[in-house]
């Protein structure tokens, strides 16, 4: 059995030697450039393909893999909404991803991002670049004082809402799909709308998908209390820029803490020093006091990396013997 993983980072390297010694009788053939349909090619031979969510996997990179024999594909993330989907299909692909590799990582750097704005840490670290070591006028706010609006129960808002209750904030919640445990609690409400009015803190923890693309835009912010605090660990596109662009320049948001950000391929994890920066509107928010930008490292802890290698790769054993492999991604 062969499987060829794609874009492996120095990283991920001591998690697949693990994996690789518990598994003897699998060969992994280790690439460091992300697949495309011309590195496609060196997957010939192989049985499956082991790869990381950084380009879009469209109908040409599939064509080339499975010109090259392979139609079974695991995905070490999440995210699934940059593949082709009617294109896999049609090309009979299995495909599986890591739906769930560290809640915790992700829920923790929420709370960070709230904690660090709440007390002004970025206006600080400022002032004391400069060695002003003055306190005033930077006065902060204390977690058990606000309400934080969590849009999204699933896997990384059960644990952030754990996180927030032991700094004693109040928590009211948002989904479709309510959890049994804290709707016995009482914090879901019924819309939006009570969420947005109530929360001095609003953190989305909900999929890319196209009812919650640009969820918070304009209308929304509008709904929110003066001052708001806006967090995105999820997907970059469930947040207008532009609309939160607009909302901080009016001061109806007081700060946002961003880990995603609608267009950040091709933009994160590469080093522009030096260079001419592509993006001016995520410049914009690059230059402000009130807002943190983190370039998608919420996942990126120890035991989320090895999570996703060591889970990915196991899937692609399940796909490739043929077995019910876990974490299956439907193509419809």
């Amino acid at each position: 059995m062969k499987i060829v993983s794609y874009s492996i980072r120095d990283d991920e390297m001591p998690a697949l030697k693990e994996w690789q010694a518990q598994h003897p009788d699998v060969e992994v053939q280790i690439e460091h450039e992300l697949l495309t349909p011309e590195s496609a090619a060196k997957a010939q031979g192989a049985d499956g393909v082991v790869v990381y969510q950084q380009l879009p996997y469209d109908r040409a990179t599939l064509q080339a893999l499975h010109d090259a024999g392979i139609n079974k594909m695991s995905l070490r993330n999440v995210g699934t909404d940059n593949i082709d989907m009617a294109a896999a299909k049609e090309l009979g692909f299995q495909i599986t991803n890591v739906s769930v590799y560290s809640p915790n990582a992700i829920a923790e750097h929420a709370a960070w991002l709230m904690g660090r704005l709440l007390r002004r840490e970025p206006e600080y670290t400022a002032k004391i670049n400069r060695h002003d070591l003055r306190w005033a006028p930077e006065i902060g706010r204390e977690m058990r004082m606000q309400t934080v609006g969590v849009i999204g129960t699933g896997h990384i808002g059960r644990v952030l809402i754990d996180i927030l209750k032991g700094f004693g904030a109040k928590i009211v919640c948002y989904d479709v799909f309510k959890n049994p445990e804290l709707e016995k609690e009482g914090v879901y409400v019924d819309n939006l709308a009570d969420l947005y009015q109530q929360a001095d803190i609003v953190t989305v923890h909900v999929p890319s998908l196209k009812e919650n693309i640009h969820m918070i835009n304009d209308d929304s912010i509008a709904q929110m209390k003066d001052g708001v605090i806006i967090i995105n660990v999820a997907r970059g596109d469930l947040v207008d820029t532009d609309a939160l662009i607009r909302g901080l320049d009016s001061g109806k948001v007081r700060a946002a803490g961003l880990d995603v950000y609608e267009k950040e391929v091709g933009v994160f994890n590469e080093d522009w020093e030096g260079k001419a920066f592509p993006d001016q509107r995520l410049e914009n928010l690059l230059n402000r006091k009130n807002v943190i930008i983190t370039p998608h490292t919420a996942f990126y802890t120890e035991t989320a990396v090895k999570n996703m290698v060591q889970i990915s790769h196991n899937c692609n054993v399940q796909l490739i013997k043929g077995e019910k492999a876990d974490n299956l991604v439907k193509l419809d």
